[in-house]
């Protein structure tokens, strides 16, 4: 990992699991940290955690990345602080709507903001400086369910090929410069998302073997956006599934397995 003396990275849902883990980590390298979510008492007893921990300075600061004002939010606070951002972890996410059940249209807009726009604009706010400074690293949270379109999944997957494609983008746009952007793509990973999303009796089906460690699936990642990676699927197992997942020869197999006929 590049010298983070004097630098400051930014984790967008960071008051538990993975986000709550990239604190942790980066925190033990050296960086400054600035930890964002909507759970303020969560966040700041994190960041005592971590000041305590590693010396590090450590700030909370809450913004909602559904709501359009987030994202400019967490800017502000940035400026107020007098920090600069050389290290962006977009986390912010969960399970969602059902696209076609549920029928509150905004409950579905709130989510595209959260999992979309939020990353979007987050690179937007905060990449220029990046480039302007000729460093910086942007790692996007995605999903192995972003890499294969299964039934039912009408907004999480999707949402996250989205976050995958604009990660690459990004890496091909910037690198020159100094600035690298990785999707980090989990499988099943051991975090409080299937409890937030009401799917603990799906992950108790589940075997062991298919479930990685949150402290594994982050370490992967800040070490792979070193070595120039621009998307890696985390835990050995996804990395086997994957190639024949996005295989032109087996992908229709992986389409009729997951439903799709």
């Amino acid at each position: 990992m590049d010298d983070p003396k004097g630098r400051t990275a930014l984790i967008t849902g960071a008051s538990a699991g993975l986000g709550a883990e990239f604190a942790r980590q980066l925190g033990a390298a050296g960086y400054g940290l600035v930890l964002v979510a909507r759970r303020l008492d969560r966040l700041e007893r994190l960041a005592a955690e971590l000041r305590d921990r590693h010396g590090v300075p450590a700030e909370a600061v809450e913004a909602d990345l559904a709501d359009p004002d987030g994202p400019p939010s967490i800017a502000g606070e940035l400026d107020r602080l007098g920090l600069a951002v050389d290290y962006l972890v977009n986390n912010a996410g969960s399970a969602g709507p059902d696209l076609l059940e549920d029928r509150e249209w905004e409950e579905q807009a709130d989510y595209l903001r959260l999992m979309m726009t939020s990353v979007a604009r987050m690179c937007h706010l905060f990449i220029p400086g990046m480039r302007e400074r000729g460093f910086g690293r942007i790692l996007n949270v995605a999903s192995v369910a972003g890499r294969i379109p299964r039934t039912n999944d009408l907004n999480y997957g999707p949402s996250k090929a989205y976050v995958i494609a604009l990660s690459e983008a990004l890496d091909l746009t910037l690198r020159s410069e100094g600035v690298r952007a990785c999707a980090l793509c989990p499988g099943f990973t051991h975090t409080e998302f299937h409890a937030v999303a009401d799917l603990l009796e799906e992950k108790a089906a589940l075997p062991g073997f298919v479930w990685y460690d949150a402290e594994v699936v982050v370490r992967e990642g800040l070490a792979v956006i070193e070595r120039g990676k621009c998307v890696h699927v985390s835990g050995r197992l996804y990395r086997w599934i994957d190639p024949v997942l996005q295989s032109v020869w087996t992908r229709p197999l992986a389409r009729r397995l997951s439903g799709g006929g």
